[in-house]
């Protein structure tokens, strides 16, 4: 078997005439760019890296902290997130792990429980009651608008569902998947 390459922006994938995956940085990792690394308290950790030599580059996280990792131990971040996260995470310029798992968390921080990927809706339980979250006026809110037009809901999800089903005789299925006590019910 030959050698394949897989290039996603950041690293390299080669795989071995054995299949073994052997990954190379590319020259995309400088002085200044900004990447995520495993943290063993925060599962990731963000810093801005100050010195490239060869595979290991030194890294000022955003603790303070320096440390130095293996370039292939790192994950590029994306700069253009807002704080505040975005509502769809296909608009991510990387979507991996520690950039899907921050957008998350920036938006449960502001008590933005509900997060699309595509037409995927993602719910994080807020493990509190949320104001005019499920009421009448959301409802209309949300009743004959484009699905993205407005924050993700899950409103927004069942009222494409039913429009589609309506419009074009087409069957519908709603999916709801999760731990036990992870807000399904909702």
């Amino acid at each position: 078997m030959a050698p394949s390459t897989v290039k996603d922006g950041s690293f390299v994938s080669l795989e071995d005439p054995e299949g073994e995956v052997i990954e190379e940085a590319c020259s995309t990792v400088t002085d200044g760019s900004f990447v995520w690394m495993e943290d063993p308290a925060e599962a990731w950790m963000d810093g801005e890296v100050i010195e490239v030599n060869g595979q290991d580059i030194k890294v000022r996280c955003s603790t303070g902290k320096t440390i130095v990792v293996k370039v292939s131990n790192t994950y590029p971040k994306d700069m253009e997130v807002p704080p505040s996260g975005v509502d769809d995470m296909t608009t991510l310029a990387y979507l991996h792990e520690p950039g899907v798992l921050q957008n998350l968390k920036s938006r449960y921080y502001i008590d933005e429980i509900y997060t699309y990927t595509g037409d995927i809706l993602i719910a994080i339980n807020p493990f509190k009651k949320l104001e005019n979250l499920y009421n009448d006026h959301m409802i209309a809110h949300y009743k004959g608008v484009a699905f993205g037009a407005l924050n993700p809901h899950p409103f927004a999800v069942a009222d494409a569902a039913y429009r589609q089903m309506i419009n074009e005789g087409i069957s519908q299925s709603i999916l709801v998947s999760g731990e036990s006590g992870a807000g399904k019910t909702e």
